[in-house]
């Protein structure tokens, strides 16, 4: 018998919602390239990945508030481990670790927006 993958790995590791075995992306999730990329079916099981013409729009408020989490984040490690540091170490500390996950909270963002609202089932006997 095969293991099923969870809810949670398939999301993390930017699957199918419908086979958890495919990819959603073409590239690798923490991968620069072709940032906006996602694969128009699974190219495991065959379902339609974009369900709508800029269906994706509506993942950038989920992107937002990773962002906003890794903001708040930052502050809180940098005000602790080194007692409230100039001005200038937290912008730089945001935007390097900003730009550093900027791939991969894009794509988890993407992944997350799919499964809430991309209307497609689980069917482990699909793939």
């Amino acid at each position: 018998m095969k293991k099923e993958a969870s809810l949670t790995t398939a999301i993390l590791k930017g699957k199918c919602p419908r086979c958890r075995k495919g990819n959603v992306f073409p590239v690798p999730l923490m991968s620069f390239k072709k940032l906006t990329a996602v694969n128009q079916t699974c190219p495991n099981c065959g379902v339609e990945l974009v369900p709508e013409p800029d269906f994706y729009y509506g993942a950038m408020y989920i992107s937002y508030a990773l962002s906003v989490a890794l903001f708040i984040t930052v502050m809180v490690v940098l005000n602790f481990l080194f007692n409230d540091p100039e001005l200038m170490v937290y912008i730089a500390s945001v935007l390097f670790f900003n730009l550093l996950l900027l791939p991969l909270m894009l794509r988890i963002s993407k992944v997350l927006y799919l499964y809430g609202l991309g209307k497609i089932s689980y069917e482990p006997d699909k793939g």
